[in-house]
């Protein structure tokens, strides 16, 4: 067996699919930051079947990042040309392709030279990223871009040779302008709201405690859609990397995901885009609608199984899903409490999409881990569970499911199971969340605190309140005990 190269691809065993097209013949575009295997399995796949219609290949990926970290991805991409496996796992069949659709990797180094060099290079039409959801510089207390925080001030500092994402973009926007070169889009991937103004508010911001003249030039001249994407994409292991291996394909970095795939976009891309549209991603001005529905019922949904998954020892999703009680907790909290608050889509029936979740949540060949939809909840909390908790009780309505969520998120973060086994550290925060869960065990108040997810909401009375009764029940009487009531309540 053979690694992945280029001049290799003909001798792959047919169940494979590779690129229907000269990869010679592309040309970048695109420099991509954050090349991690949510980008592989979808952005980089929808490019890679536009390129085999034979349109945009003057659209092609360049990678990057602005993390040591990000070396090792390129390192795996550079010893097989940039080529990559996408495996598709559904129950009872599965599917591999090669992706083809990136070129290059530019060098990773403080300061992020080749990076701004590729950015600011005329071929570059959009800059697009997957930092995840905390690498935006939000602050929590205010929703808003925080100025004060140690690497953007850092930046600020040193805007020659910036360090984060934020000012590598705003460096190669500086040189753009002074070349007289039209600007790129900065186009988000990223699961946060409105993730097309949470950027621009993060590059304008920063670009305020530099330039306040170019700050101005790139909020009058800069585009930043929003966009929804959603593709459930699992770690890489040794799992995968043998599922990879049994296909007939030696590769560094492989990917499984699940079939399903979306993309929603605003059209506003000033310097040119690939045609997208063809490949089945959708350009609307009502890019929020599709947003809220896939963060409440998809990412919010994630939570609501994962952590009393995880308290109950349960380490795969799917057999979490295969849990009655998980299950009947996931549908009944969708069903009576996060779908009456969700705007109507266009296109789309809310009840289908619940049912096309559950769906998705339950295929047994992705194996997704608890775990990973566990981690950072300080960041996921606040974006995904506690603005449908306000909405719900905003509306007067009952959000005992998500007030039991938020509790069992508590519980989970004390560190231990309901067996008393050890949880191991899963959050950026995890030993100042463990002494907090700690306390909130005799003073539930002490988690509502933490005005960095829960914002004012430890005021009302109804949330506190039934917060407090949810954490009380949990620690008496158990994860499956506090799960029943509330099914058959």
């Amino acid at each position: 067996m053979k690694m992945l190269k280029t001049s290799d691809l003909g001798q792959l065993p047919e169940t494979v699919a590779t690129p229907r097209y000269d990869r010679s013949q592309l040309r970048p575009g695109i420099v991509h930051i954050g090349c991690g295997n949510f980008h592989r399995a979808h952005q980089a796949v929808y490019l890679d079947d536009l390129f085999a219609l034979g349109e945009g290949h003057d659209f092609a990926l360049v990678g990057a990042g602005v993390r040591e970290g990000d070396s090792r991805m390129r390192d795996a991409l550079a010893a097989q040309d940039w080529l990559y496996s996408v495996i598709e796992l559904d129950e009872g069949h599965s599917a591999a392709r090669v992706v083809g659709s990136m070129v290059d990797f530019t060098e990773i180094a403080p300061g992020n030279a080749a990076l701004i060099a590729q950015m600011a290079a005329p071929t570059t039409k959009i800059v697009s990223l997957t930092v995840t959801e905390g690498g935006y510089f939000i602050d929590p207390t205010t929703g808003t871009f925080s100025p004060d925080h140690p690497e953007v001030l850092a930046d600020a500092a040193h805007p020659r040779s910036p360090n984060t994402v934020f000012g590598a973009i705003i460096e190669a926007l500086r040189l753009r302008r002074e070349a007289g070169e039209m600007p790129f889009t900065v186009m988000c991937c990223d699961n946060v709201p409105h993730n097309g103004h949470v950027t621009r508010d993060a590059v304008v911001g920063l670009c305020k405690l530099v330039d306040l003249e170019l700050a101005a030039w790139i909020a009058e001249n800069v585009a930043f859609p929003n966009s929804m994407v959603d593709r459930i994409t699992p770690a890489t292991g040794d799992r995968e990397r043998k599922l990879a291996r049994d296909f007939g394909i030696d590769d560094n970095a492989p990917v499984t995901c699940e079939p399903f795939r979306q993309w929603v976009m605003e059209d506003n891309f000033p310097a040119g885009r690939p045609a997208l549209e063809k490949v089945g991603v959708t350009f609307t001005d009502q890019v929020d609608r599709f947003e809220t529905m896939k963060i409440r019922i998809l990412n919010g949904g994630h939570a609501i199984i994962a952590y009393p998954a995880g308290l109950m020892g349960i380490d795969l999703v799917h057999d979490a899903m295969a849990n009655p009680l998980i299950k009947g907790f996931l549908t009944k909290i969708l069903s009576d409490e996060v779908l009456p608050i969700v705007p109507p889509v266009p296109g789309m029936v809310l009840t289908d999409y619940r049912d096309l979740i559950v769906k998705r949540f339950s295929n047994p060949e992705v194996a997704d881990t608890t775990r990973r939809l566990c981690y950072d909840g300080t960041n996921r909390q606040p974006k995904f569970i506690v603005p449908s908790i306000a909405d719900v009780l905003k509306a007067g309505g009952n959000a005992r499911g998500l007030i039991l969520l938020s509790a069992l998120w508590c519980r989970y973060c004390f560190g231990t199971n309901d067996a008393g086994e050890t949880i191991a550290a899963n959050d950026p925060n995890w030993d100042a969340m463990t002494a907090r869960a700690a306390e909130a065990r005799t003073r539930p108040a002490a988690w509502l605190e933490m005005t960095t997810v829960y914002g004012d909401m430890a005021k009302n009375k109804t949330f506190a309140d039934g917060f407090a009764e949810a954490l009380a029940e949990i620690w008496r009487d158990g994860t499956q005990a506090a799960i029943t009531r509330y099914l058959e309540s």
